[in-house]
């Protein structure tokens, strides 16, 4: 059951990647935060984006966190990284719970290798699992 929820997980975060103005990548972040640690789960979602920004060559202090909760196009658990002086998108992130806990979806600009992003986010926390997910699918090996 769960394969096949994660395969539509993935299935869903490829769609999201495509087709847009912009190459996307993206990343599904398997969590076993749930809802009583919250502030887990922020902090988790600020470093990833701090990740994310690294890669794109962005300054993580030269970004700031939107928060779509007061805005109608956003959900409430989605999350934007803009650049503080132009607002220009670096990242974005929906936090989903599934099965009791928490799972990530971000996507990006793709620039460096998929590969080393992921890397670069499983590094975050021992308790987590990454699957790079790009317009033509995933990598779930």
């Amino acid at each position: 059951m769960t394969e096949t929820a994660n395969a539509d997980l993935y299935r869903r975060a490829a769609d999201l990647l495509k087709p847009g103005e912009i190459t996307l990548h993206g990343a599904v972040v398997h969590t076993d935060l749930d809802n009583e640690a919250e502030s887990l789960l922020h902090q988790l979602t600020l470093e990833a984006g701090d990740v994310v920004a690294e890669h794109a060559g962005v300054d993580a202090s030269d970004t700031y966190v939107y928060s779509g909760n007061d805005d109608d196009r956003f959900g409430v658990n989605q999350h934007q990284g803009l650049t503080v002086a132009d607002d220009e998108f670096v990242w974005e992130c929906q936090q989903l719970i599934r099965d009791d806990t928490y799972d990530l979806v971000l996507y990006w600009e793709a620039g460096d290798d998929l590969d080393t992003v992921v890397t670069d986010l499983e590094a975050l926390d021992d308790a987590i699992a990454v699957v790079g997910v790009t317009e033509d699918g995933w990598d779930a090996a």
